[in-house]
């Protein structure tokens, strides 16, 4: 009897964490599961489809320089198997279930496009014969010439592309499959099954299952999954939130007579969006920004309109001020730097508060960098704040040169040099730390928010040396 309670506690325990293994059939299970709503839903819309009178078609105009590639239906088929094996690398059951969620929710976003707005492949596709004709034929079997925008093909391979990275360490593997899965990708066009409009809106939907169900680390732990909103942060989600709409209204406005903008303005709009529902969860994780300031593939594609317009907007704000500023010996506090930045004046470590941007300074092994990131225009909590400065001290400590940068300057960095320097003076009083630091950079802000979470960090912080 007590190792049956073991085993439940541990059952238990292993279910609260979520690393509960996931059995053999329920990776069979889930597969046919999936394989069965793929099937059904995809049939249905292009039943429906069918039914039409007439059904649209558009392309571009150099689309007709596209070659007829017949053997690239071989890549193009092999997707279907990749994504059966898919079901078969999470061990865990949580990552299974975020795996199933991530392709559900591109089969599903596609499904209602087909049938809220179905178009048809336009061109008259050659014959092809031997293996690849055959394949074709087999094709043809079940699809039809219609479900095009976005592509569902490419909105998979944007899923199962992350999900075959990240499970695939070794190197010379890893470049046999990014040149495999670009070839499905391509292969999508060479085959004369979608037009170039398809690719780009697959892309997205794919890139927005990875944003919502992102791949967890190794511990199981889901970026973005432990924070709390505040009402500052749910402000500004408003703020973003408008600004996809807005956005959105401008891309509508131009598919009638300028598409290509209305596909730049609808990537937008959805960067727009993302950032809003990051703010609305208070989660600066939810950028998935790495511990070495990495963005993955997927959301530095994702985040492009956002990245580029934080970067801008940070040279726009110190174009006249774009000196970092000294407030102790071997610690500064400046915006997000570039190499030349950090060559130029001489800093041998980096904390970098950014969530927003990836870092723009290279790899250097000499170099320290730590990144702690933290909501733009949303006082960090207490523990965000006490992790920044323990990053801090621990460089300082060990000899660096650091420079803390923000998007500025002037705010997130300035509170973290503020805490700094009332552990290492023995400040009790918020103001007066926040004062030290308005001293040498007078361009600091805080708000009664960033006074009320320095003064609490001050109240309970460890005794100097340890915190």
């Amino acid at each position: 009897m007590s190792d049956a309670g073991g085993d439940a506690r541990g059952f238990v325990g292993d279910v609260a964490e979520g690393k509960h293994e996931a059995s053999l059939m329920l990776r069979f299970g889930w597969l046919a599961a999936m394989g069965a709503v793929f099937f059904s839903t995809y049939g249905f819309a292009n039943w429906l489809a069918s039914q039409r009178a007439s059904v649209p078609t558009f392309a571009f105009g150099w689309e007709h320089v596209i070659p007829f590639v017949p053997w690239t239906i071989v890549p193009y088929w092999s997707i279907d198997l990749l994504y059966a094996l898919s079901f078969f690398f999470w061990s865990r059951r949580d990552d299974l279930l975020d795996h199933v969620k991530r392709l559900l929710t591109v089969q599903l976003i596609s499904v209602v496009c087909f049938i809220a707005w179905p178009l048809r492949f336009g061109f008259e596709r050659p014959d092809a014969g031997g293996v690849a004709g055959t394949l074709f034929t087999l094709l043809m079997g079940f699809d039809k010439p219609y479900n095009q925008a976005p592509s569902l093909h490419i909105g998979l391979l944007v899923v199962l592309w992350a999900v075959y990275a990240k499970h695939l360490r070794n190197p010379a593997a890893r470049v046999v499959l990014h040149l495999w899965f670009t070839a499905i990708g391509v292969s999508v066009l060479t085959t004369w099954q979608h037009h170039a409009i398809d690719v780009p809106t697959g892309a997205a939907v794919g890139w927005l299952a990875l944003f919502l169900f992102p791949l967890r680390d190794a511990g199981g732990r889901s970026p973005g999954g432990n924070e709390v909103p505040t009402a500052e942060s749910r402000v500004v989600a408003r703020r973003y939130a408008l600004a996809a709409f807005a956005v959105l209204c401008l891309a509508v406005a131009c598919v009638p007579g300028a598409v290509g903008w209305a596909l730049v303005a609808g990537w937008v709009a959805l960067s727009l969006a993302c950032v809003a529902s990051i703010y609305w969860r208070g989660a600066p994780a939810a950028f998935q920004k790495d511990a070495q300031g990495h963005f993955s593939p997927f959301m530095l594609l994702l985040f492009a309109p956002t990245i580029v317009g934080a970067f801008v907007n940070s040279r726009a704000w110190t174009f006249r001020r774009p000196q970092p500023v000294r407030i102790d010996a071997r610690v500064s506090i400046g915006r997000a730097p570039t190499s030349h930045d950090l060559r130029r004046h001489g800093f041998t470590g980096l904390v970098d508060l950014t969530a927003e941007m990836p870092r723009w300074t290279g790899g250097d092994a000499s170099f320290a960098y730590v990144a702690v990131p933290q909501l733009d225009l949303v006082v960090p909590s207490y523990w965000q704040l006490q992790q920044a400065v323990a990053a801090l001290e621990e460089l300082h400590e060990g000899g660096r040169d650091v420079l803390v940068c923000c998007a500025l300057g002037y705010g997130r960095s300035a509170l973290c040099a503020a805490a700094w320097l009332a552990m290492r003076r023995d400040l009790l009083d918020a103001c007066d730390a926040l004062a030290a630091v308005r001293a040498m950079q007078p361009r600091a802000v805080w708000s009664d928010r960033s006074i009320a979470v320095l003064q609490e960090w001050i109240d309970r912080r460890a005794p100097r040396g340890g915190a």
